[in-house]
């Protein structure tokens, strides 16, 4: 579902040359759960874009359900990023002047799609996660966890095969945290979903599938 071979990615300026990944080589089966871990800075946020199509490899090939994308316009890219990848971060990213229900409905605008369907998705991924008696209120009047759960919500609304969550309960306290992490084994688990977590809590990672650990932009295990 997911494939890097020989990733690299330089970042350049006039005095200065970064490593941040090198030579990163991953594959991801359809229905992992997978874990990204090591220290801050050890380059999990930047492989987590060049999989998620928000970055671009120095060198190397990321390939997501057999689709090889280094030579896709920019155009293709974020139709496909809209079809395939769901994007959950530490932040929430909800937009503060929208309430829940447009803020989940977001991704479904760049579809040739009818408001009533749009509609749809959106109250049956509420219920899903629980939230559709929330769905005309604002960021603002939410709890973290269920900012979070509002951000799931959208990351799922277009029906994604692949969820990635960049620190999804980074700025939750354990409670919350935990039913957020239910919340997506239920998504892998029950749906199939492949996800791809950035995560620096142990105990979290050792509940997936699988951890891949990062340090200094190499991978170790």
């Amino acid at each position: 579902m997911i494939e890097l071979n020989s990733v690299n990615k330089i970042y350049r300026t006039d005095e200065i040359e970064t490593l941040a990944l090198e030579n990163v080589n991953i594959a991801i089966e359809k229905g992992e759960f997978v874990s990204v871990m090591g220290p801050s800075g050890c380059g999990k946020s930047t492989l987590l874009n060049i999989v998620g199509l928000l970055d671009t490899p120095t060198s190397g090939t990321v390939s997501i359900d057999g689709t090889t994308l280094r030579k896709m316009s920019d155009n293709r890219l974020a139709a496909f990023r809209n079809a395939k990848l769901g994007f959950v971060f530490q932040s929430f990213h909800l937009i503060n002047s929208l309430n829940v229900l447009d803020n989940v409905e977001l991704p479904l605008i760049y579809r040739s799609m009818s408001a009533s369907e749009r509609f749809r998705r959106v109250r049956e991924v509420l219920d899903r996660v629980g939230l559709s008696h929330r769905m005309r209120h604002m960021p603002s009047q939410l709890s973290g966890g269920q900012c979070q759960r509002v951000a799931i919500a959208r990351a799922i609304v277009g029906n994604p095969e692949i969820i990635l969550a960049d620190e999804p309960t980074g700025n939750l306290d354990s409670k919350m945290g935990a039913e957020v992490m239910d919340l997506l084994h239920s998504l892998n688990k029950d749906d199939g979903r492949t996800i791809m977590m950035v995560t620096h809590n142990e105990e979290q990672a050792k509940l997936t599938d699988r951890i891949i650990r990062f340090f200094d932009g190499r991978q170790v295990m």
